[in-house]
């Protein structure tokens, strides 16, 4: 049993398909396939059922996923530290991040590290706040951008920075809110809402805001993606709660809430009390303002970074 097959399991659980996992591990799907074939030949049990659209995992998938991960975790403890050793030439990095995450413009922080480290693997997952604090949990995330709405983090989880979105509303245009520019949130009962799916970070503040002033909503549609919750508001289905950057952005009208003003916390966390991965460790100082200087740097990358 090879930790690379054990990595190829977990990633088709994580992924839904053999074709997403392999995506994501950056090789073919056949190559990706063949590895938990063998991976079942040599434990004498298949791990998924094929028989339907959808990959899901048999009793004896089940059983190995926990060991698995906790195998994976320690294999990646390892090369951690052999990472440290070298300079950070070499490692892999994942970061999860709600959908909505607007405070920091993730892609552009990642640019700039990826050029100060090129010899670093980064993925991203983008998931919802539950699944993103067991991702934590499970080591199979470093970092996470979450929205926990007050909620205590489980122990073991850490807040490295914190940010604060505005939330505005979004309508459609010619909108009779749209001309007068600000409302109060108790004023909106009357009208339909295009909201995410519950449970989702954004979701939740709308829906406590909601309650914290008495406000029943209309739900009259609910959505996973926020590009189409920008296209229903657009096409006069209902109004939406949103930051105020993806409004601005969506070119759609934003009215301004008032009494109480709506915002959100956003919180960057990992593993407590810092990260174990060297890379995390890099990136974290970046994100939270104390990027690396050149003397902090490696012999090797303090050349590069010259």
């Amino acid at each position: 049993m090879e930790i690379r097959q054990l990595r190829h399991f977990v990633a088709v659980v994580n992924e839904g398909s053999f074709t997403a996992a392999a995506r994501a591990e950056l090789i073919v799907q056949s190559a990706l396939s063949t590895s938990v074939r063998n991976l079942e030949r040599e434990l004498g049990a298949e791990l998924f059922d094929r028989t339907g659209r959808r990959v899901v995992l048999t009793e004896a998938g089940r059983a190995l996923l926990p060991q698995a991960r906790q195998l994976l975790a320690g294999a990646a403890a390892a090369r951690e530290a052999v990472a440290q050793v070298t300079g950070l030439g070499a490692g892999r990095l994942a970061v999860g991040t709600i959908q909505t995450l607007t405070c920091v413009d993730l892609a552009a922080e990642l640019s700039a590290f990826h050029r100060e480290l090129p010899g670093i693997q980064v993925s991203v997952r983008e998931a919802p706040v539950e699944e993103l604090i067991e991702g934590l949990r499970a080591g199979e995330l470093d970092l996470a951008f979450l929205a926990p709405d007050a909620r205590q983090l489980p122990d073991g989880l850490a807040v490295f920075g914190t940010w604060r979105e505005d939330l505005v509303l979004v309508t459609a245009p010619g909108h009779p809110l749209a001309e007068a520019g600000r409302t109060l949130l108790r004023d909106l009962a009357d009208e339909p809402f295009v909201d995410f799916r519950a449970g989702t970070g954004l979701e939740t503040a709308v829906r406590r805001l909601a309650a914290h002033c008495g406000l029943e909503r209309r739900i009259t549609c609910d959505v996973t993606q926020i590009g189409l919750l920008v296209d229903l508001v657009r096409a006069g289905i209902g109004v939406a709660i949103v930051p105020r950057r993806i409004g601005e952005a969506s070119g759609l009208p934003c009215v301004t809430i008032r009494q109480p003003e709506p915002g959100r916390a956003i919180v960057l966390a990992g593993r407590a009390p810092r990260p174990r991965n060297p890379a995390a460790e890099a990136l974290l100082s970046r994100l939270t303002g104390a990027g690396p200087a050149a003397a902090d740097l490696p012999a090797g990358r303090r050349a590069a970074a010259e």
